[in-house]
């Protein structure tokens, strides 16, 4: 019986599945963060290798007989920067006389678009704090659209919602911009009442301007037009996204999976997303995924085989 283990990791856990070819579950296990970018490699490969251990014992197998094993996780989106994982790992395979196959490390966006569509074509839609979308053809190549990252990108994604709000608020403390409903929420939440404490908390105290999103999308909900129009604005690069990776896949009845906390949960901001879609981009199949990102690494560890 050949066995593969998939496993998806994340900034703040890493998810592990130990699958036979049938992409049965035979074992589970979790773990803590796996961003090497922030935490470094060292860290990473101490929890990545501990995974594979508790797979194997879990039952009674030595990891030669696992067939192959793929990663997918936050900041490996560079060919260059994945390499520097896959390297650290064998360095530390070899180090122990340990046993392992095959070992490859990709994306996170990578494994959830095999498994939201189970290595078929379509494409994701990915926005949470950032935004990026990835897409497959009908001939297996890989398209992407977006992740230019938080300096000159992320559009339509939680940062730049945050971002446009805080920017509305503070142009109301000093007089360049009307009253918001924003303003009297981010005082609630954070405790900030006029542009000295704005800056304070931005630059000094590092708030995590992605924060600020719920609040924008509640207060658009309740009828201000200033945080409607950043939502109106967002939205429609949301479509651009999609129109872009369309074109890319030459396919006009793509079918797309939403990812991430502002379009994929029940909101305002994904109704109005999802109205424009429907009504400007009718042809777009959007659907759930068919298995989470963990079984997405599953299946490209099978086709590495």
């Amino acid at each position: 019986m050949s066995l593969f283990i998939g496993i998806d990791g994340g900034g703040t856990k890493t998810k592990c599945v130990l699958c036979d070819e049938s992409l049965k579950v035979v074992y589970e296990t979790q773990s803590g963060p796996s961003n090497f970018l922030t935490i470094g490699t060292d860290v990473v490969t101490e929890t990545v290798l501990s995974l594979i251990s508790e797979c194997c014992k879990s039952q009674n197998l030595s990891s030669a007989l696992i067939d192959s094993v793929v990663l997918g996780t936050t900041g490996a989106g560079r060919d260059s920067d994945a390499k520097k994982l896959e390297n650290a790992v064998f360095a530390e395979v070899k180090s122990q006389s340990l046993n392992l196959n095959l070992f490859k490390v990709v994306s996170d966006a990578r494994i959830a678009l095999e498994g939201a569509f189970s290595g078929k074509p379509g494409s994701i839609l990915i926005a949470g704090t950032g935004s990026i979308m990835f897409g497959k053809d009908k001939d297996d190549n890989i398209h992407r659209v977006g992740g230019c990252g938080r300096l000159i990108g992320d559009e339509g994604s939680g940062l730049v919602i945050g971002r446009k709000g805080l920017n509305i608020v503070s142009k109301y403390f000093d007089g360049r911009g009307k009253e918001t409903l924003l303003r009297t929420k981010i005082e609630t939440e954070f405790g900030i009442t006029n542009q000295t404490e704005l800056i304070t908390k931005v630059y000094t105290d590092n708030l995590e301007i992605q924060q600020v999103a719920p609040l924008v999308i509640q207060s658009a909900k309740e009828g201000d037009e200033l945080c409607k129009n950043i939502l109106d604005e967002e939205t429609d690069e949301l479509l651009l996204h999609i129109m872009a990776m369309s074109k890319k896949l030459n396919d006009k009845f793509m079918k797309v999976v939403f990812i991430g906390g502002t379009i994929a949960t029940d909101n305002y901001y994904s109704k109005m997303f999802k109205e424009k879609l429907t009504k400007f981009l009718p042809e777009i199949q959007i659907q759930q995924a068919e298995y989470p990102p963990e079984i997405g690494a599953v299946i490209l560890a099978k086709q590495s085989t």
